[in-house]
C-alpha cells in the first residue's frame, strides 16, 4: 500500500501558502498606497483604490513569479504582464464595486473596507493565476 503524503507536503499545499506570502506582501503594499492615497494626500477612495491596486498588481506579479509561479512555456514577458493586468482589471471592478457598496451604501471607514475588499478578491486573484495564467500546458 502506497503511503499517502500529509497535506502541507503535496506541491499545491506548498503552492498555496507561498501564494498566501505573495498576497500578504502585496496586500501590505497596496494598503500602504491605499492609506497614503486616501488619508494622507485625501485623493478620492475609489481612484485611491484604482492607484493602489495597480501598484500592486505588478507587486503581486513581481513577487509571485520569483516564490511561486513559472513563466509558462512559449509565452513572453508583455503577455505574462498582460495576462497578469488583464486578470487584474476585473479583480480591480470587483475591487471598486465592493468598496462603493461599503463606503456609500453601509457607510464604512474607507480603511475597514479596503481590507474586506482585500480578502473578498484574494481568491479570484489566486484561481485566476492558477488556472488560466501560469496554467499547465
Amino acid at each position: 500500500m502506497k503511503k499517502q503524503k500529509a497535506p502541507w507536503n503535496r506541491p499545491q499545499f506548498r503552492e498555496l501558502f507561498l501564494y498566501l506570502i505573495v498576497g500578504g506582501l502585496a496586500t501590505l503594499v497596496e494598503w500602504a498606497g491605499f492609506w497614503a492615497l486616501d488619508s494622507g494626500l485625501h485623493v478620492h477612495y475609489l481612484l485611491a483604490t484604482a492607484l493602489a491596486f495597480a501598484v500592486s498588481t505588478f507587486a503581486n506579479w513581481a513577487f509571485g513569479r520569483l516564490l511561486v509561479f513559472k513563466k509558462r512555456e512559449g509565452q513572453s514577458l508583455v503577455r505574462e504582464i498582460a495576462s497578469v493586468y488583464l486578470a487584474a482589471a476585473v479583480g480591480l471592478l470587483l475591487n471598486l464595486g465592493i468598496m462603493y457598496v461599503l463606503v456609500d451604501f453601509l457607510h464604512l471607514m474607507t480603511m475597514l473596507s479596503k481590507i474586506v475588499a482585500t480578502v473578498l478578491v484574494f481568491a479570484y486573484n489566486y484561481l485566476i493565476r492558477k488556472l488560466v495564467i501560469y496554467r499547465k500546458s
